[in-house]
């Protein structure tokens, strides 16, 4: 049935249907984002834990075995030729987990990016609501004409909301901060 053959009572009946399909859609959409976006930051806080704590781990490992060649010297009273390489391979070690341990601190970043996604999200979705609720009530004693009317303005509203925020958000997470080396991820 064309919408020109519908009585005015079908046309809004349909108007309506649209309209909350739309909202729906949309909401849907966004939803669906933050909870890929919540699953992905679960993964890498997961990540993050495990490597920092390996990390430091490590550390503490190689700190203990200096220690000990310290100790050694301290006790010998001298330094031996091999106490010299070993406490060069032993700082090496040091530096490669410090380090380590930096790149870790980078999931940090990563997840601020992905937690702000979600914030954008979230507002895409308040927005699509503010879009709703952006006329005020209609007033009862209004023709079928002008609800329609009504109806029609805020759906073409919830729609730029839509179209406007779908560009605007990234896929990616990249490192934007600290200086050890570059990470992108999805």
């Amino acid at each position: 049935m064309a919408a020109n053959d519908m009585s005015p009572s079908e046309r809004l009946s349909a108007q309506v249907m649209r309209l909350l399909s739309g909202v729906s859609e949309h909401g849907d959409q966004h939803l669906a984002e933050v909870e890929r976006d919540l699953v992905q930051m679960d993964v890498l806080l997961d990540e993050a834990i495990k490597k920092l704590c390996a990390s430091f781990m490590a550390i503490h490992r190689a700190v203990d075995l200096q220690q000990e060649v310290l100790d050694g010297l301290l006790a010998e009273g001298r330094l031996a030729p091999g106490h010299a390489a070993r406490f060069e391979a032993l700082r090496g070690e040091i530096n490669q987990n410090v380090a380590a341990a930096v790149t870790g601190l980078q999931f940090q970043d990563m997840t601020s990016q992905l937690i702000g996604r979600m914030v954008q999200h979230l507002a895409g979705l308040r927005d699509v609501f503010g879009a709703l609720g952006a006329n005020g009530a209609v007033l009862p004693e209004s023709s079928n004409e002008t609800l329609l009317a009504t109806l029609s303005q805020i759906g073409d509203r919830v729609g730029a909301c839509c179209t406007e925020r779908a560009g605007g958000v990234r896929s990616t997470v990249n490192q934007r901060h600290m200086n050890s080396g570059d990470i992108e991820l999805f």
